[in-house]
């Protein structure tokens, strides 16, 4: 009988070490801390909106509300540079941004659309701009606490958690919405950022003694100058191009998710309860079997990899809006489009951290993720005029063409057999 080289045991506890540790229970934290206020803006607003009769077009726009996700490296060396006066250098941010979202999304269910849509706007904006500056300090706390070989499985975790919060508002706040006034389903979901802020005030800085930047001129300037001077240029430049295309098909597919799904006949109950049943399983089984594939496979080969899939999940979209009302059918698209595109997501979020330097990471981070957020702000904005132009069909087909550049990146970025760095 065969027995182990010293080699093997040694990649088996290397293996069992990055699974079971406490840095990847904090991960599911800051994931579905994360990803709670987003899928606030992203899909329980436009369903709320379309229940009290906006229009489509109307709730495209809206997604120009979450400018502040585009836009945060702008402000993110200001956290990189100060410390607050209490809890440490990014614990202090956490917990600041968490109290301003778990507010501002209590109060907007007691805004009435029809008589104040602005109003709903300017909240839905703060709520964006409080999300985004969590994300600058919830990214960088993340990048120093996980090691390199772990960036793959934490981020993973930290992506399903992120897409396992949607079902918050997504389900849970649907459900709610038909037995409760909407004024009580708002405060209700808001609630659960306490995950967030017991989290912030359990967990120690993942730095004991930080080094934040000197002065603010060299939080502004020095991020940038040390990655574009890492490699050039032009291949700092496509780096930034593949951020921004590698999601902008799924981005923009699942922009009006909810009322594409009310459009098509499904009740409220229905959205709420199989999107919760089929999500919620499929964010546990790519959470587990992603995350473990993410400790073996190499990052650019999981780009490849769950690129594809997330490609195939728009398709789902498509042949839904020809299908019709059939929660069968509804049930396995949305379970496809959680593992498919969070999938995409955790690959895409280990690439933008290995391509990080911790010593910058808030604004290298912000930058990157501010990147890839742009599709689903910009170009969502007019998701609502297109499908109206062209129909549900044809736009989850345009999509899955507006996915192909992307993909097409990786030969530079990712090339299938460039080994990780």
């Amino acid at each position: 009988m065969e027995t182990d080289t010293a080699e093997q045991r040694k990649r088996r506890e290397t293996f069992r070490e990055a699974i079971l540790n406490r840095r990847m229970l904090i991960c599911v934290f800051t994931g579905f801390t994360s990803g709670l206020p987003l899928y606030v803006l992203f899909q329980l607003v436009p369903g709320w909106l379309r229940v009290e009769g906006v229009g489509l077009a109307e709730i495209g726009f809206f997604a120009l509300v979450q400018f502040p996700y585009t836009w945060k490296f702008l402000w993110s060396p200001v956290m990189d540079r100060f410390t607050l006066p209490f809890l440490g250098h990014r614990r202090g941010w956490m917990i600041v941004t968490q109290v301003a979202l778990l507010l501002s999304m209590g109060v907007m269910g007691f805004i009435k659309p029809d008589l104040s849509l602005w109003t709903v706007a300017y909240l839905s904006a703060a709520v964006a701009f409080f999300s985004a500056s969590q994300d600058i300090v919830l990214d960088a706390y993340r990048r120093e606490l996980l090691p390199d070989v772990e960036l793959g499985l934490g981020n993973s975790i930290h992506v399903q958690a992120y897409r396992l919060s949607g079902l918050v508002p997504g389900a849970l706040g649907f459900i709610l919405a038909d037995h409760f006034d909407w004024h009580i389903v708002f405060v209700i979901i808001a609630l659960f950022m306490l995950v967030g802020i017991v989290m912030t005030l359990v967990i120690k800085e993942a730095i004991a003694e930080p080094t934040p930047p000197r002065t603010m001129r060299d939080a502004v300037i020095e991020p940038f100058r040390e990655f574009i001077g890492r490699s050039g240029l032009a291949p700092a430049l496509l780096v930034l191009a593949f951020l921004f295309l590698y999601k902008l098909g799924d981005n923009m597919a699942t922009a009006l998710q909810s009322p594409f799904f009310i459009d098509v006949g499904f009740t409220l109950t229905q959205i709420g309860a199989i999107a919760k049943t089929a999500g919620l399983i499929a964010a546990i089984v790519g959470g587990m079997v992603g995350g473990l594939v993410m400790v073996k496979l190499p990052i650019n080969r999981a780009l490849w990899l769950f690129g594809v899939v997330q490609v195939i999940s728009i398709l789902g979209f498509a042949l839904l809006s020809k299908i019709g009302a059939n929660p069968w059918m509804l049930g396995v698209v949305v379970a496809f489009e959680y593992l498919g595109v969070g999938l995409g997501s955790a690959a895409l979020i280990a690439f933008m951290a290995r391509t990080t330097n911790p010593a910058f990471a808030a604004t290298q981070l912000a930058l990157f993720t501010a990147l890839a957020s742009v599709p689903r702000v910009f170009a969502n904005a007019i998701t609502g005029v297109i499908v109206e132009q062209v129909g549900w069909t044809n736009f989850f087909l345009l999509c899955t063409v507006l996915a192909v550049p992307g993909m097409l990146l990786l030969f530079k970025v990712a090339p299938w057999n460039e080994a990780d760095v």
